[in-house]
């Protein structure tokens, strides 16, 4: 009998379709299933393969829910989905709460397969080896096969490693979890091969090269020399961690840190040296220009498509839902569903334009907090009074300035009376009153600005970041501070700072790794690593154990102003900020230190008893 692949060769059911004229049923090839010996005997199918592994990838990060609104960077607006399970440390083995496809454990073990597949097949090839193909795939599989893995181990710990197809039929699928120097090890080498095999070769957009496995290799090793997977500094931070029975399962527990950054200092070093990025870095730029480069770098265009080393490209004829981002996360007064909506605690992140801290405690601060900021602040978020695209035909004579409104500002009405208005985009919208944002923000970064992408009925095509070469620039300087290199760190940090239009940096010691990982927070925001970032340097006690703070604003006429129409106008209006906790019955946020992991689901627990839980899960 004849093993078929079903649904993973793309388009490829038609070249399958002839049939001879026999009443020999058993022998009809299935019209949407491909044999396997057919497979792996034609370049084209294999590579077809190859590419279905890819979708492992999901939309990169441009879900609904991303991983943003489990972190102190946003909170997610609509109820039910799981997340405060997270956030509110509620998750257990029967009940996770929400998780990613591109990191449910199953999903990745799905592609781990299908690249074990083609890395087995592909070391035999049975077809000629034109241009070669062999290479560029094997190095493809193997990329991929070490990306599932990181994602598995960035999220769970340690898991077993499967270097192989499973037949059915074989004695034991019962796999133990590999240790955690074992699986970062598995993981350098696959990236090692995949730089090898891919070489310098031209790669198809959206797809791995020799860069890419790189950065990954690069992105691992920094996470292996972080305080949670060093085995001692964990449990010196954690108690789950030191009462765990298994600590070789979340950390390494042989060799030492300095050892380990100097492997991460000279794998994103590798990545650096890489010239082209030097474009963007190399840049001094005015205030002005540091918006537009960061907006640049966000919507990969104008320059800053050099800073991708691999994304997740969408386009609209396809219909996926990577290009509604604009539509999950815009504002609701532009009939947007305003899903992930900055916190005032990553507002604050964002310095004064002249390098020192936003404090609240400051008067000039707090009477216009969103005035002489960071230029990264206005290509991150929509904020009260911020200008942005026209609104929709329905709205647009409410609001012909075109500007966020998230406060309750005063105005004249028909009678002469002073009434209260909600703006357009609050949650108690003349346009959509259930859907608005409850922080006082939204997300523009990664919005597009083109004013024909408005509202659910339109889709934009801007790619999600899986490596740029901007993180790769970061994990050096990362590694150089932790190995005391600090003018080094400096050299490259101010680098990024310049080219945002930020004064350059002079800190040492511990405020120069503050200094950096503000830095990170704000250069990387919204792409998935914060997640990450405050659980590998043992922050999130102080960064998600928190409440989540919000911004009420409040527009006062001042004596003898007559407005009908309201619109931000600091002539017209006293405007007032103050910042309260989320209301504990939407968003309750609380750290326990079993959340560094994420259990490993009952359902795997009980199909392998040789599976070992998570610290605090056990």
């Amino acid at each position: 009998m004849k093993r078929y692949i079903k649904s993973i060769i793309l388009s490829v059911g038609a070249l399958f379709t002839t049939m001879g004229c026999n009443d020999d049923f058993v022998n009809t090839q299935p019209l949407d299933q491909v044999s396997e010996s057919a497979v792996w005997t034609d370049a084209v199918l294999s590579e077809r393969f190859v590419a279905h592994i890819y979708t492992y990838i999901g939309l990169g990060g441009f879900d609904e829910e991303m991983l943003a609104s489990l972190t102190d960077e946003a909170m997610f607006t609509h109820t039910g989905r799981g997340i405060t399970t997270v956030t509110e440390s509620r998750s257990n083995p029967a009940s996770p709460g929400w998780v990613k496809y591109t990191q449910e454990w199953g999903n990745m073990y799905r592609g781990i397969r299908a690249a074990n597949i083609a890395i087995k097949n592909l070391s035999d090839p049975k077809f000629e080896n034109k241009n070669g193909i062999v290479e560029q795939l094997m190095g493809e599989a193997k990329f991929m096969r070490a990306y599932l893995y990181h994602q598995l181990v960035r999220f769970y710990g340690a898991v077993p490693l499967v270097d192989r197809p499973y037949d059915l039929g074989e004695a034991d699928y019962e796999v133990p979890r590999n240790t955690m120097e074992e699986c970062i090890n598995f993981i350098v080498k696959d990236c090692d091969d995949a730089a090898a095999l891919m070489g310098d070769r031209s790669m198809v957009k959206g797809r791995s090269s020799k860069t890419a496995a790189l950065a990954l290799k690069a992105r691992m090793l920094v996470y292996a020399a972080s305080d949670l997977l060093d085995a001692n500094t964990a449990k010196s931070k954690s108690t789950a961690m030191a009462a765990y029975a298994n600590p070789e399962l979340v950390a390494i527990t042989t060799g030492t840190r300095a050892e380990r950054w100097q492997r991460a200092k000279a794998a994103a070093k590798a990545v650096v040296d890489i010239s082209k990025h030097q474009y963007m870095l190399d840049l001094s730029a005015p205030a002005a220009n540091g918006t537009q480069n960061f907006k640049n770098l966000s919507y990969s265009r104008s320059g800053g498509e050099v800073d991708m080393i691999m994304g997740r490209y969408f386009i609209n004829a396809k219909g996926e839902g990577g290009g509604q981002i604009g539509l999950y996360n815009g504002p609701n007064g532009y009939h947007n569903w305003a899903g992930n909506t900055p916190l005032q605690q990553f507002v604050d992140a964002f310095e004064m334009a002249d390098g020192s801290k936003f404090n609240w405690s400051n008067a000039a601060h707090a009477k216009s907090p969103y005035t002489n900021r960071d230029p990264r602040f206005y290509a991150s978020v929509l904020y009260d009074g911020a200008g942005w695209k026209p609104r929709t035909a329905d709205v647009a004579a409410k609001d012909p300035a075109n500007q966020i409104q998230t406060g309750q500002y005063e105005i004249i009405d028909g009678s002469g009376a002073k009434v209260t208005y909600n703006g357009l985009d609050t949650r108690l919208s003349s346009v959509e009153d259930w859907n608005g944002t409850r922080t006082g923000y939204y997300m523009r970064k990664f919005l597009d600005e083109n004013p024909a992408i408005v509202d659910q009925n339109t889709r934009q095509e801007i790619p999600w970041p899986l490596f740029r070469y901007t993180e790769a620039v970061l994990n050096y300087i990362e590694a150089c501070i932790e190995l005391g290199e600090e003018a080094e760190a400096r050299t490259w940090l101010n680098k990024i700072r310049f080219r945002a239009g930020m004064p350059a940096v002079t800190d040492s010691g511990n405020a120069l790794r503050d200094r950096y990982r503000n830095e990170r927070l704000v250069e990387l925001a919204f792409e998935a690593h914060r997640y990450h970032d405050i659980r590998r340097w043992m922050i999130a006690p102080v960064t998600v154990g928190r409440k989540a703070d919000y911004i009420s604003i409040k527009g006062t006429l001042k004596p003898g102003k007559v407005v009908t129409l309201y619109k931000y106008d600091p002539d017209n209006y006293d405007y007032t900020y103050t910042v309260f906790p989320i209301d504990p019955g939407t968003e309750n946020r609380n750290w326990l230190d079993k959340m560094y992991f994420t259990p490993i689901h009952r359902d795997e627990i009980n199909r392998n008893a040789n599976l070992k839980q998570n610290p605090g899960f056990e």
